[in-house]
């Protein structure tokens, strides 16, 4: 893939685009909605999305896990003190994904980087 050329964004280039949609998620869905030349762009977008709804689902489930074993026994409450470390990843990973993207870098994170290629070209 490459990420030479204009985005359907304003006519931004390529790489500024996919910075954004990295850092502001639901410019990442209008991405994936009106990019349709730019098959670099578009991979950004869907990897951007789901990664952001990835670590949603994640952090989510295990608040519930944490609140329901919290409430069996006050000794499992020291849990949530390990949701914070996943927030910190998920804003690394984000600052990651925005760097790479603004690079041009043809980076795929493990797990959604072949579901969002697929996605981009189908």
């Amino acid at each position: 893939m490459s990420n030479t050329g204009k985005s359907a964004l304003g006519g931004l280039d390529g790489n500024v685009a996919a910075l954004i949609g990295w850092v502001i998620g639901i410019i990442a869905i209008v991405l994936i909605i009106i990019e349709k030349e730019n098959k670099w762009v578009r991979f950004q977008a869907f990897q951007s999305v789901l990664f952001h709804v990835g670590f949603f689902v994640l952090y989510f489930a295990l608040s519930i896990v944490v609140m329901i074993l919290a409430q069996i026994s006050s000794i499992f409450g020291f849990l949530a003190l390990l949701l914070l470390p996943l927030w910190l990843i998920w804003l690394a990973g984000m600052i990651f994904g925005a760097y790479k993207a603004y690079q041009g870098a043809d980076y795929k994170f493990p797990i959604v980087g072949a579901m969002a290629e697929k996605w981009a070209n189908g």
